[in-house]
């Protein structure tokens, strides 16, 4: 067999990049490329993860004091409320499937776009008036009922336009993120090259899928539940307040039906990203992919039986607690068959040290720590003593915020060289990884300790004994932010100064590693035929600059 390298064909330097492919705002606002609609996601949920950042930082500057040292309580209420909107329902729900998997779905499936372009431009910009809604809330004044919006204290009238407003964006992110999840299931059905069947698909492309079945049976239970509060606010028709002749619980019961699987429409994809890296940059194949691929639907068909583990101290039955409780334990188990196949995949591996799989090693530790700690929150016995103290709130961030954020950021180093065609310092980049890993655990692992101790969340003063705990969050939460601005420097100077990407900068296998950096317009001249998207025999690297290149024949 030769062994004579062949380069990877680039086409871009024919017909240009899609970067290059028409200029101007209007070509960008109103293009129907899925990879400039995925850059604009980026953009604009980048724009938000600053906004609910800035956010946290108030908050935590303010809990500096027992007393509380920079706002009013009123005025505290309302900035929790928003931080936990925004972060949710503007960050980490669409960060990875709008952004990176609006740019990569396609190219994994050797496709030119997605099975319905126009709807994925429809998705973008009801994402953005969605947005735009929770925006204007802070111009009337805000709301202050936390981001669950639980009736009757959020549909008094006293809470104003707000509400009303909070509750029109939660139904236009919404329907943006059922249109994405209906694109992304009608494009891997559809538009699979040939020779890639179901159990041939990169697992990232798996997770966007058991993503999209999420999004398409549970979000439309929450528009409903938001529209219904809407109507209940205006024309007190009995349906979530009890002054009406309403039941408060109902509202409970339809917010986690949704927001219990929305847990794994933010926790899949990051999963996804994870066993593309972890592959990689261990230079095996993923150890167990089927275990994997099965695993994510799972999870994705059993996250909709546990809504109940939210509502244990809200009088429902006993029975039915127990109920859910059994059923959050046996979500666990497909979790931790993702974990083991991944840890099996690095063993005896030739790691990789380079920055997506730093931030995947950091992912390994927060990922565990959250989803221990969750194991309390799921059972009966432990969840009633933790019920709304800071325990809560540091497993939530460790599992949401932590594990998502991270993924993300491996997945945005991973793909950045394919997005933009450009290499960013690798010091940099793994230096921010280390710098976010260390604030987050400086941040939130206090929180666990004092809610053990018993100090509730969401209060704007506590007792004088939780100062340490408090100020130690506020200083890990400073650096976090420090390491997020590092990561986004790296990036942005690698867009000027950053030395061009070869097609293959970390041998990579899946299909979008076969075109050039950046992509053409069309992505590809003509459909690829697949091989096996962790099928790495025959790749060999010919240098920095050209990157791996798959010896002829192989």
């Amino acid at each position: 067999m030769s062994t004579a390298a062949v380069a990877v064909r680039a086409p871009a330097h024919e017909t240009g990049s899609y970067l290059e492919h028409g200029r101007g705002v209007r070509s960008w606002l109103f293009t129907l490329d899925h990879k400039r609609i995925g850059i604009m996601y980026l953009v604009a949920i980048s724009a938000c993860l600053l906004l609910g950042g800035v956010f946290a930082l108030v908050l935590r500057m303010h809990l500096w004091s027992p007393q509380g040292a920079l706002v009013s309580n009123d005025a505290y209420n309302k900035l929790f409320t928003l931080h936990g909107a925004v972060m949710i329902f503007l960050f980490i729900i669409p960060g990875i499937p709008a952004a990176l998997g609006n740019f990569v779905l396609p190219l994994q499936l050797g496709a030119k776009d997605l099975a319905f372009p126009r709807v994925n431009l429809l998705s973008f910009w009801l994402f953005v008036a969605g947005a735009i809604f929770f925006l204007v809330v802070l111009v009337v004044g805000g709301v202050d009922t936390g981001w669950t919006l639980y009736p009757p204290y959020s549909l008094e009238s006293a809470r104003g336009l707000g509400i009303l407003l909070a509750l029109s964006a939660v139904v236009l992110t919404g329907f943006s993120s059922i249109l994405t999840g209906v694109n992304f299931i009608a494009t891997i059905h559809r538009m699979r090259p040939p020779g890639m069947g179901w159990f041939d698909m990169p697992l990232f492309l798996w997770a966007l899928y058991a993503t999209g079945v999420i999004q398409i049976i549970s979000t439309p239970v929450l528009g409903i539940t938001a529209a219904m509060g809407f109507l209940e606010r205006i024309f007190h028709l009995g349906l979530f307040m009890p002054e009406y002749g309403g039941d408060p619980i109902l509202f409970q019961h339809f917010f986690w039906f949704y927001s219990h699987p929305a847990v794994y429409i933010m926790i899949l994809p990051a999963m996804g990203v994870v066993s593309e890296v972890v592959s990689v940059f261990s230079r095996k194949p993923i150890f167990g992919y089927r275990f994997i691929a099965v695993s994510s639907m799972a999870i994705a068909i059993i996250g909709f039986l546990v809504w109940g583990h939210h509502m244990f101290v809200s009088g429902q039955s006993r029975w039915a607690s127990l109920a859910f409780s059994f059923l959050t334990m046996l979500v666990s188990i497909p979790s931790a068959i993702k974990t083991f196949n991944w840890i099996a995949t690095m063993y005896k591996g030739a790691i990789v040290l380079k920055t997506p799989m730093v931030y995947v090693l950091t992912f390994f530790a927060i990922f565990g720590v959250g989803g221990l700690t969750g194991l309390f929150l799921g059972l009966l016995a432990t969840d009633v003593p933790l019920h709304d103290t800071y325990f809560v709130v540091a497993h939530f961030h460790f599992v949401m915020v932590g594990a998502v954020m991270i993924a993300f950021l491996a997945g945005l180093h991973y793909w950045w060289p394919k997005m933009t065609g450009r290499m960013y310092h690798e010091g940099v980049g793994v230096a921010s990884a280390w710098l976010v890993f260390l604030g987050f655990n400086l941040t939130f692992v206090p929180q666990f300790l004092a809610g053990v101790l018993g100090m509730p969340r969401r209060y704007a003063t506590y007792a004088p004994q939780f100062t340490a705990h408090n100020r130690l969050s506020t200083v890990g939460a400073f650096v976090l932010a420090l390491g997020l601005v590092v990561a986004l420097a790296g990036l942005l100077h690698s867009l000027r100064r950053g030395r061009r990407a070869p097609p293959n900068p970390w041998g990579a296998a899946s299909l979008e590693w076969t075109i050039a950096s950046p992509p053409t317009h069309h992505n590809f001249d003509e459909t690829p035929r697949a091989r096996g998207p962790y099928d790495y025999s025959g790749l060999h690297e010919v240098s920095e600059d050209a990157g791996w290149v798959r010896e002829e024949g192989r």
